[in-house]
């Protein structure tokens, strides 16, 4: 089936890999996009970044709530930026992402990419739906993740068309349990409780692991606006995105902020930590919440992973590369569910932060690269393979390298600066950003522009 019979067809698998979006498979409205990114974020992973941001990084309740806001603010506002091109371009995010790196260089952010989303993300959500299940049921853990794990790749495995209608009916169903499981849990709150201690520098972290969870979605920007008709204005399309991905994300995790004033630390069943607060009726309710949302977290995380793989340049079937791309990353991720089944907590606060040190400098250079293309045709280049953009690549890497080696806070590694520096907290992201983005702009001005741009 060619990408023009598939058109709105919602029960059928998506044909082919990145290619354009023609304008007779156009279809879809903008509004659309509100819901897709409101969805996935409905869910227990958004919810625990608030719980972290009190247990973990020692945050008051009101330090915890200002430092989500301001990260999932800024996350939110690059991808209504990233969103806004889809509709004109009709083209995957990492596709135009070769115009910042070039066809091979590409190859790194494109890669890191699937690997984030297609395993870790898709891990790191498999679990929680898991806990979900075994909470709700009594299966064993292994036997919920397995559920979960066949649901999810079922329909990322059909495509965008699928993911869009899941995403649609689920939004009614997520949006009411989660609105009054956190009525509920407000009334509850005991804001005293947390008493803080962390400082400036788990405020940083705490500002860090928000953004790192919502820009994580950045990367897969274009690949849900790609389908809309080329009337839609990308001021629309990249306000309907940003708007359902801030909205959702804070309120989650404001959620999670108020459950952690209550909840017992040594409880090592993440889900049943939050749940246990509810009602019968409601725990079970929300329990039922958790799964959906895994599932319509990884459905959109499976299907970017494997969109980005194609665009690495290995060959696969045509005409279902992306599909088969998309089961591949899903088993992977299975695979580290099932290890991450053993200390969700550790594995997930690390995870939120080493995943915003590659996006804040692919960020910095996407971002100068598209202020200098602004007003040119860049049609041509996007499939060319003799595009080449080594400045964009090397200001990836050395921001990227820079940014860890000087202010990352990890268990395991500490920058220098953060170990001359301990209340700098984490701001990886922030200076990864600024160093990719700095290094683009004056490499580009120093050889020229057309040495950025040969084909």
């Amino acid at each position: 089936m060619s990408i023009s019979l598939y058109g709105d067809k919602v029960i059928a698998v998506e044909p082919g890999g990145n290619e354009p979006i023609p304008d007779d498979a156009r279809h879809g409205s903008p509004v659309s996009l509100f819901w897709t990114w409101t969805s996935p974020n409905m869910e227990f992973a958004t919810i625990y970044v608030g719980v972290i941001a009190v247990l973990f990084f020692g945050q008051t309740m009101w330090q915890a709530v200002a430092a989500v806001v301001i990260g999932n603010a800024l996350g939110a506002l690059t991808h209504g930026i990233l969103t806004a091109r889809g509709p004109s371009m009709g083209v995957p995010q990492m596709v135009i992402s070769r115009l910042s790196f070039g066809y091979l260089g590409n190859v790194v952010p494109a890669t890191l990419m699937s690997v984030m989303a297609g395993v870790g993300w898709f891990a790191t959500n498999s679990v929680s739906g898991a806990f979900a299940i075994t909470t709700l049921t009594g299966f064993p853990k292994v036997v919920s993740l397995i559920i979960v794990v066949v649901v999810q790749l079922a329909i990322g495995f059909l495509g965008h068309n699928m993911i869009h209608a899941f995403e649609k009916y689920a939004f009614g169903v997520l949006t009411v349990i989660f609105v009054i499981a956190g009525i509920v849990m407000f009334t509850k709150t005991e804001p005293s409780a947390a008493s803080g201690g962390g400082g400036i520098g788990g405020f940083l972290i705490t500002l860090g692991a928000a953004f790192g969870y919502t820009a994580g979605w950045n990367p897969y920007a274009t690949d849900y606006s790609r389908y809309l008709p080329r009337s839609v204005t990308g001021r629309a399309a990249g306000g309907y995105a940003a708007a359902g991905l801030f909205w959702s994300t804070s309120f989650g995790m404001i959620v999670g902020i108020a459950s952690a004033t209550i909840a017992d630390p040594n409880d090592a069943n993440p889900t049943h930590q939050f749940t246990v607060h509810f009602p019968g009726w409601l725990s079970d309710l929300v329990l039922i919440a958790i799964v959906l949302g895994s599932i319509s977290a990884n459905a959109v995380n499976v299907y970017s992973a494997g969109m980005a793989f194609t665009t690495i340049g290995v060959k696969t079937k045509p005409n279902i590369e992306r599909a088969l791309a998309a089961g591949l990353f899903g088993v992977l991720g299975f695979f580290v569910a099932l290890w991450a089944l053993r200390d969700a907590a550790a594995s997930y606060e690390a995870f939120l932060l080493i995943i915003a040190y590659w996006i804040g400098p692919w960020l910095g250079v996407v971002f100068v690269d598209q202020y200098l293309r602004r007003g040119t045709d860049v049609t041509g280049l996007l499939y060319s393979r003799g595009l080449r953009n080594w400045p964009g690549l090397v200001a990836f890497v050395v921001g990227t390298l820079a940014s860890i080696l000087l202010f990352c806070n990890q268990t395991k590694f500490q920058g220098y600066l953060v170990r001359e520096f301990p209340d700098l907290g984490d701001i990886t992201f922030f200076a990864g950003f600024v160093f990719s983005a700095g290094i683009y702009a004056a490499a580009t001005v120093a050889i020229g522009r057309k040495a950025t741009v040969s084909a």
